[in-house]
């Protein structure tokens, strides 16, 4: 479309996504109609839209997708991080095609109007993009109207309205409600889903679900653990009466410190027996802010499946994936926690290790899901971890 930041709708426009700042980029609205309010970001995964658009840490969060043929494979019931869609909706280029793919059930801007997801195709996502490097991720209303009529004044009220991230808990709203037990292990080809994986005699993992993705519960059944996960809530006596192994802290959005009010008590008296811990993203900051460490929100984050994260033990690079606004300031760590990984990116910190206690952490996604597979070793080295310390 021509001229996607302008303050008049082109001829066609049925959707546009309004910044908090009076911005207002035209497209075509696909998916479910009205409106909704959260923070636009940047995605520059190639693959993988299902599962990002799944992922419980995008709740509140409107995704640019910066590769271009969003869609063109379909939904399927494999592809998902969990049992429905949180990121808000989704700004791609081109228009949604006819999927092409043999496991697709359902066209993607149908899937989206099922869960009553909005999006908006027919934007330079490349400006958008730039914009928001620039400028930061910012507040913004997602809005499909398929006669195109939109209160314009109204939707940059909602948007600057809206408080933003910093300081919201969102964990408690994609967490779990009631404990339940997980026996699948990775997809494959030819057989889909391991399922009923037992690992009798296995560690017992109790996985603290602050927004976690199904593909980190497979990957720790796949490494050996017996897993049960509980809520976000559960406080030190419901953890024990699990008898647990080890803790695993997932990941989640919002801001940490604001999880942190009731996360960080529970996971200091883990620490206190020296319980076995392994942080992923949220559950990393939440590790970090345990131990007295601070984090802050990121001018734009971390979004994609490229992301190049140095290992400082051995000096080797794992291609990651990541998806986070806030990070753990690498200044703030005590003498009890050593950096163990380094975003190439940025010099962001990207793992600590505890030196008094069995626990780490990475900020990235060691499960991809999408993305590259060189960091599944750590659910191993988390369970190695466990079996050294029983």
């Amino acid at each position: 479309m021509a001229d996607p930041i302008s303050a008049r709708p082109p001829e066609g426009a049925t959707g546009v996504l309004v910044l908090a700042d009076g911005k207002m980029i035209w497209g075509r609205g696909f998916g479910a109609t009205g409106a909704k309010v959260g923070e636009v970001c940047f995605h520059t995964a190639m693959t993988g839209y299902e599962e990002i658009m799944t992922d419980p840490s995008f709740a509140s969060q409107i995704i640019n997708f910066t590769f271009p043929h969003i869609g063109n494979v379909g939904a399927n019931r494999e592809d998902v991080e969990a049992n429905t869609l949180h990121a808000l909706g989704c700004v791609v280029r081109d228009d949604v095609t006819a999927p092409s793919n043999f496991r697709s059930l359902w066209r993607f801007d149908t899937w989206l109007k099922n869960h009553d997801r909005i999006g908006l195709s027919g934007v330079d996502t490349r400006a958008l993009t730039s914009l928001l490097r620039m400028g930061g991720a910012q507040n913004a209303v997602i809005a499909h109207n398929p006669e195109g009529i939109f209160d314009i004044a109204a939707l940059i009220e909602t948007a600057r309205s809206w408080p933003g991230l910093k300081g919201m808990d969102l964990a408690k709203e994609v967490s779990t409600h009631q404990s339940y037990q997980w026996d699948e292990g990775v997809w494959s080809l030819q057989e889909g889903y391991a399922s009923h994986v037992q690992n009798a005699g296995g560690p017992h993992v109790v996985a603290i679900d602050y927004g976690l993705k199904y593909n980190i519960l497979r990957n720790l059944v796949s490494a050996g653990a017996r897993v049960t996960v509980v809520k976000a809530t559960a406080n030190f006596d419901e953890v024990m009466a699990y008898k647990p192994d080890g803790v695993f802290l997932s990941n989640g959005p919002g801001d940490p410190a604001a999880t942190a009010e009731y996360a960080v008590p529970l996971i200091k008296q883990l620490l206190d027996i020296k319980m076995p811990l392994f942080g992923i993203c949220l559950g990393h900051q939440l590790l970090a802010l345990a131990v007295g460490a601070s984090t802050y929100k990121m001018h734009q984050g971390h979004r994609g499946a490229n992301h190049p994260v140095k290992r400082l033990g051995d000096g080797k690079v794992e291609i990651t994936s990541m998806n986070h606004g806030f990070a753990v300031d690498t200044k703030s760590l005590p003498s009890c926690a050593r950096q163990t990984h380094v975003s190439l990116f940025d010099g962001s910190l990207a793992g600590i290790e505890l030196t008094d206690r069995p626990a780490f952490s990475v900020q990235y996604h060691p499960e991809a899901s999408p993305g590259p597979q060189d960091s599944h070793y750590l659910f191993s080295k988390f369970v190695d971890l466990i079996k050294r310390e029983q």
